[in-house]
């Protein structure tokens, strides 16, 4: 590696850390929340307009199908958060899904684990990202025909960040994620307030009546 490529790499993303430095690269409890329920809250953000707009498929009287897919996921979040306080007690030290499959599974079940994780973590990254530049498409229609340049280039940023390690990215990235959750409690509370008062706008829907048919004998 010539000096200009490691000068260039330094610059990205930092110079290596010594083995005995490790436990000074810790981060907080509120950084940490923002680190590691991002996965979680980048599905929030995206998943209920992409599970309207495959219910709207089926007609406008369809997305009342909305609201038990809400009350099951809920219900899967829950066994995820029971799971993961099992395990974080089972593993102090630190336990992903492979390691706890392979203690308590085997080798292949935890291959798969990790498999799935793997490709989950891309396809989150892809989909949330690309979701994000289309809702700001949407309110600036300018930046419409850069919006595939836009997520790449966001991709690659988020890569270098999280090269220069989980204390870096997490200070940069606690920032969005806490307004992220304000702004989703806002909107919520603004929401049942104007169901409360009525405020609310009404859809009405307009359906076209049977024309009953007849059916003459013939002649």
């Amino acid at each position: 590696m010539d000096i200009s490529t490691r000068v260039i790499k330094r610059i990205l993303i930092g110079r290596p850390l010594a083995t005995d430095e490790a436990p000074h690269q810790t981060i907080s409890k509120t950084v940490g929340l923002a680190v590691f329920a991002s996965d979680a809250l980048s599905s929030v953000a995206y998943a209920p307009g992409e599970i309207l707009l495959v219910l709207l498929a089926g007609g406008l009287l369809s997305t009342w199908i909305a609201l038990p897919i809400a009350v099951a996921i809920t219900v899967m979040l829950v066994i995820l958060t029971v799971s993961y306080r099992q395990t974080i007690f089972a593993y102090p030290s630190g336990g992903g899904a492979y390691i706890v499959a392979r203690d308590n599974i085997g080798e292949a079940p935890a291959q798969v684990a990790g498999a799935a994780l793997l490709t989950d973590y891309i396809l989150t990254v892809a989909v949330s990202i690309t979701s994000g530049w289309e809702n700001v498409a949407a309110t600036f229609p300018a930046i419409r025909p850069y919006q595939t340049a836009l997520s790449a280039a966001t991709i690659v940023f988020m890569t270098i960040i999280n090269l220069r390690g989980v204390k870096e990215s997490g200070r940069l990235f606690a920032a969005p994620t806490y307004f992220f959750i304000g702004m989703l409690f806002v909107t919520m509370v603004t929401a049942a307030f104007r169901y409360a008062s009525g405020s609310l706008p009404v859809i009405s829907i307009r359906r076209r009546p049977w024309k009953r048919c007849e059916t003459r004998p013939k002649a």
